[in-house]
């Protein structure tokens, strides 16, 4: 006779492996976490590991789907406000994204280790995927409001999502790389600030908007990350 499940129980289990894989990955960074580290902290076996995950490149795919999963419950109400022009949902999108990343500066530094390193080109790819998947459907129904509104001139807002997030993706790296120059001492303040308006005025004219009228990141989230 099969094994009843019992959903909520089964949540609160998995959980509890995702909340110590997450306090480890801050503590020691995900290539230095085994998958015995998280038994030991839970005092779990690895049957019961392998019952909710198939390794741990997936634990690691799970604290991120977290991170995404409070990134939609900030995202929705500002996709339902009607009151909101196009470009001011974008602000506040990535104002709002921004704003969650710094209350998790510790683990977002440590996925950034993830990213950059090339033992870990398939983690990132499948990191890549997640939020991908997150961000079009949010982007395209931002800039067809914006197309509609006449604050954007495209022709078709799913295409000009996916340029967009293409976009995003690559101003991602080029943040990680300004970031740990700014660590080195290699770059200034005025750099970094120059670059941020530089790729700002390339999301403006693949949006056919106004040049001027977007600002994705605020200057104190610039003095947060490369002050």
């Amino acid at each position: 006779m099969p094994r009843t499940v019992n959903p909520a129980a089964y949540t609160v289990k998995r959980e509890a492996f995702v909340d110590a894989a997450q306090r480890l990955i801050q503590a020691k960074g995900y290539e230095e976490m085994s998958v015995q580290d998280v038994l030991d902290e839970l005092e779990a076996s690895r049957g019961a590991f392998y019952h909710y995950f198939e390794s741990k490149e997936n634990l690691l795919e799970a604290v991120l789907a977290r991170f995404i999963d409070g990134a939609s419950a900030l995202v929705n109400p500002i996709l339902a406000d009607h009151t909101l022009s196009a470009p001011r949902k974008l602000e506040m999108i990535f104002g709002g994204i921004a704003e969650l990343k710094g209350e998790r500066k510790d683990l977002v530094l440590r996925i950034m280790e993830v990213w950059t390193s090339d033992a870990n080109a398939i983690v990132r790819e499948k990191l890549r995927r997640t939020s991908t998947s997150f961000l079009i459907p949010v982007l395209a129904q931002v800039v067809a409001q914006g197309t509609r509104d006449g604050d954007f001139a495209t022709r078709d807002p799913e295409e000009t999502a996916a340029v967009l997030l293409s976009l995003m993706l690559g101003f991602q790296e080029k943040a990680v790389e300004m970031f740990l120059a700014r660590q080195a001492g290699t770059v200034t303040f005025d750099s970094v600030q120059q670059s941020v308006d530089a790729w700002t005025r390339a999301y403006e004219r693949v949006l056919g908007a106004k040049e001027g009228s977007l600002t994705l990141t605020d200057e104190r989230t610039l003095h947060f990350w490369f002050g």
